[in-house]
C-alpha cells in the first residue's frame, strides 16, 4: 500500500465558538447551523481502547489490553478487591508537543494495519476506495483531486511507477467526500447536522455516513487548522475518528495541518 501524504492550507471561513469535551461515536448538534466550527455538546457511548497510531510501536497490537472483572456471590466481602498485575491498566506514555517530528514520514505496515484491513474486507469494504476526511483541505480542488482528471493534468516525472497506484484508486481521487467540509473541526465528523440530507440516514454523522456510502479501505484524515482555539479538546475528538476508522476495518492515516500557529509545533 502506498501511502503519499499532502501538506496543504486554504480558506477556511468558519470556526469553532464554544467547547465542551466530546466522546467517541457519538455528538448532539450544534444549534448554530451556520458555523460547522461550532463544538457540540458530547454524549457518552461505550467504545473499545485503542491506541493512537501516534503512541504505537509499529510491530505491536493496537488494542488494548481489558480487566475482566468476576461478579461475586451476595454477601461475599469485596472491600479489598486485588487485580493481577498482568491485567491492571497501564499508564499511556505522554508525547511532547513536537514528537511527531521524529516519526517515519512512511511508517512500515505493521500487522496491526494487515489485521484492520483484513477486517474491512470482511465487513465489504472496497480494498480499491479511500476517503478524505477534513476540512476544505480535503476535497478535490485542494487535495489529489487532479489524478482523477488525466495525465494532462498531472506530470509524475521520476515516479512512473506511482501510476498504478493511482488507477487502483481511481474514482476516489476527484471524488467529494460526504466527512470533508469548509471549516469542519475533529467534533464536526460526528455532528449529524452536517451530513448531506440527500444521503445521509436521519440522524447519521458525516463520518458514519462517508463510511456507508463508500465504504473505503483507507481514511487520509487531514483536520487541526480549525481546532487551534480549543486545542484541549482536539485529541480526544481524533481519537474517537481513529477508533471509529479502526472499528470500520478503516486504516486510518493522519496528516499534520500546514501552519503552526500553536507556537509549539503541535
Amino acid at each position: 500500500i502506498f501511502l503519499a501524504i499532502f501538506i496543504t492550507t486554504c480558506n477556511n471561513s468558519a470556526v469553532p465558538t464554544t467547547a465542551t469535551k466530546p466522546a467517541p461515536t457519538k455528538i448532539e448538534p450544534a444549534a448554530d447551523k451556520n458555523n460547522p466550527g461550532t463544538i457540540p455538546t458530547a454524549v457518552t457511548h461505550n467504545t473499545p481502547t485503542v491506541q493512537s497510531p501516534s503512541e504505537l510501536d509499529p510491530t505491536k497490537p493496537l488494542l488494548t489490553s481489558t480487566i475482566s472483572a468476576t461478579v461475586q456471590p451476595e454477601g461475599t466481602d469485596t472491600s479489598l478487591v486485588q487485580i493481577p498485575q498482568d491485567s491492571a491498566p497501564k499508564p499511556k506514555r505522554k508525547l511532547t508537543p513536537n514528537a511527531w517530528k521524529r516519526l517515519p514520514i512512511i511508517p512500515p505496515v505493521s500487522d496491526s494495519v494487515a489485521l484492520i484491513y483484513q477486517r474491512g474486507l470482511e465487513l465489504g469494504n472496497n480494498p480499491n476506495a479511500y476517503s478524505k476526511i477534513g476540512d476544505c483541505g480535503s476535497t478535490p480542488a485542494w487535495f489529489m483531486g487532479d489524478f482523477d482528471k488525466g495525465l494532462k493534468y498531472y506530470d509524475l516525472g521520476e515516479y512512473q511507477d506511482l501510476d498504478a497506484v493511482i488507477q487502483e484508486f481511481r474514482g476516489s481521487h476527484g471524488r467529494t467526500s460526504l466527512a470533508a467540509r469548509s471549516g469542519f473541526n475533529a467534533p464536526s465528523l460526528f455532528v449529524s447536522l452536517w451530513s448531506d440530507p440527500e444521503l445521509c440516514e436521519p440522524n447519521e454523522s458525516p463520518l458514519e455516513c462517508e463510511f456507508r456510502v463508500h465504504r473505503p479501505i483507507i481514511a487520509i484524515i487531514m483536520l487541526g487548522a480549525n481546532d487551534m482555539w480549543h486545542a484541549d479538546e482536539f485529541e480526544p475528538s481524533m481519537r474517537a475518528i481513529i477508533e471509529y476508522s479502526i472499528e470500520n476495518g478503516v486504516i486510518p492515516i493522519i496528516s499534520t495541518k500546514a501552519d503552526n500557529q500553536e507556537g509549539d509545533g503541535s
